[in-house]
């Protein structure tokens, strides 16, 4: 499932908390992880090798990464030790990898929406099936995940026993219950699993009794979901495909998803941030006497909007730095209320008691609500030949200075950006005295994005003229080039510049 655009700084930070223990990472690279023969058991593709390695193995995982990725240096011994293990598997299991950095695989990068590192897909059928691969990062745990993926999607279950090791009360697991193993409904049903396998576990059998809290008389054909929240166990009747896939993604996330630092939560949390619904965000110390009182208030209001486009969360300060950065809020605004919507407008109130809850959310669903914005001060300063542009500011600068304008959005951890940085700084200054021409940048995980702009991935690049045209950049990346497109493509506006320190706070209008 691709991840929404306006999630992807959040789910990189997120990246710290779901990754294995740094020390044990690194316990793994000071152990100094070869094969007998010294070589790699993890394969290394290029866009020159990538096609013919897909089309040769049937079954193949491929980790995307780039060498400054702290994240990537850490998994790097494990994957290599699973990939040493699984080679020994019969079918083997091929594990691969691609230096998503290099310029010459930004292509396979953009083809396969790679929007963050490391990102691990997995390649079924010659890669006329691809997933995302949604298990563990360290060694062990690659092995045990992987070995589930290359068998069968769904499992026969002929005994009490094999419903016991199969179905983990900790984890969701899916099972078809049928009169025969053939037909309409069987066939709807290992196509959903086979498509979902990635994120699900399912079974088949043709005796409820095997179940867990088995019944007897359960009318078949039947799905059964077992879950570790909310009423553990919901079934469904309905075996169109379609209707199959919403009734897994419906009933597999909690009514109120928690945000803290158990890992059993972290497949709930992935999947609540890369939901295109809206999301209501309620922000608390866990440890405060208040705790239970909001919680109650909290999920009372999920179960009274459960009909409503939304999803809920409610976290605890302590473990959601990454989303506090994200938003750009402040501990002493706890305990806050947030709610992100399907256009990525917030709204966020802040020292909200219990007993608000339920009115804020009704003043959200009636359109009464002002959104909230995340950005950066405006500069006091902004003359260096880049321009820097924040949130409050990018609507002047760029749409109504009357310029022609090269806009960047960057990530401070990005090495292109990094790359690109200088070579702006030097096609600014060769135009610097151009007064019909602006070069500027702005932190996109710092401030939240217009919506005009279709950032999935950084560096992204836009120019925009004075009548309004407006087109991504993807020329050249030398100066040279970036100055003769701007030439090239600029409208001349004929209009002196109306201030020296364009887009500073002074020359913001008022309006925002």
């Amino acid at each position: 499932m691709a991840i929404s655009k306006v999630w992807i700084s959040l789910l990189l930070a997120l990246a710290v908390v779901l990754s294995p223990p740094a020390a044990r990472a690194e316990e793994a690279a000071e152990e100094g992880i070869e094969t007998a023969s010294g070589a790699e058991a993890v394969l290394t593709l290029d866009a020159d090798s990538f096609d013919e390695a897909v089309a040769k193995h049937p079954f193949m995982v491929v980790e995307f990464y780039a060498p400054w990725c702290g994240h990537c240096k850490k998994i790097a011994p494990e994957y290599e030790k699973a990939a040493q293990e699984l080679s020994k598997h019969d079918p083997p299991i091929v594990l691969a990898k691609v230096d998503a950095n290099d310029d010459k695989n930004r292509p396979l990068a953009t083809k396969y929406e790679i929007q963050g590192f490391p990102t691990l897909k997995i390649f079924r059928n010659q890669g006329k099936n691809i997933q995302e691969y949604k298990g563990p990062r360290e060694a062990e745990g690659i092995i045990e995940y992987l070995k589930k993926q290359v068998g069968p999607a769904s499992k026969e279950i002929k005994s009490p026993e094999d419903a016991t090791s199969l179905i983990d009360d900790k984890k969701i697991y899916i099972v078809g219950i049928f009169t025969e193993l053939s037909g309409t409904e069987f066939t709807n049903f290992m196509e959903v699993a086979e498509k979902l396998r990635s994120d699900y576990d399912f079974g088949h059998t043709l005796d409820a009794n095997h179940l867990p809290r088995g019944d007897a008389v359960v009318k078949k054909p039947l799905v059964r979901l077992f879950k570790p929240f909310d009423e553990l166990v919901v079934d469904s009747k309905d075996f169109d495909v379609a209707a199959l896939e919403k009734f897994i993604d419906a009933s597999s996330t909690p009514k109120v998803v928690t945000f803290d630092k158990n890992p059993d939560n972290h497949p709930y949390l992935l999947k609540f941030f890369e939901s295109s619904a809206a999301k209501a965000m309620l922000f608390l110390n866990f440890s405060t006497g208040s705790f239970e009182s909001f919680k109650s208030v909290y999920y009372g209001a999920a179960e009274e909007f459960k009909d409503k486009e939304i999803k809920f969360l409610i976290g605890d300060i302590e473990a959601s730095q990454a989303a506090f950065q994200y938003f750009g809020l402040k501990e002493d605004q706890v305990p806050l209320i947030l709610i992100q919507d399907g256009n990525s407008k917030k709204f966020l109130k802040s020292q909200v008691e219990p007993d608000q809850i339920v009115s804020w959310l009704k003043e959200y669903f009636d359109g009464k609500l002002p959104p909230f914005r995340k950005s950066e001060p405006i500069p006091e300063v902004n003359n260096e030949p880049v321009k820097v542009l924040v949130a409050d500011n990018v609507h002047d600068v760029v749409f109504k200075s009357g310029k022609n304008v090269l806009v960047e959005f960057y990530a401070p951890w990005c090495g292109h950006c990094k790359k690109l940085a200088p070579i702006l700084e030097e096609a600014a200054k060769a135009l610097q005295n151009d007064e019909d021409v602006v070069i500027a940048k702005m932190d996109a995980t710092a401030n939240d994005v217009p919506i005009e702009f279709d950032v999935q991935g950084y560096p992204t690049m836009y120019f925009v003229t004075p009548s309004g045209k407006m087109v991504s950049y993807d020329s050249g990346r030398t100066a040279d080039e970036i100055v003769d497109y701007i030439k090239t493509n600029k409208e001349t506006t004929g209009q002196p510049t109306e201030t020296a320190d364009l887009g500073t706070a002074e020359s913001v209008k008022d309006e925002l």
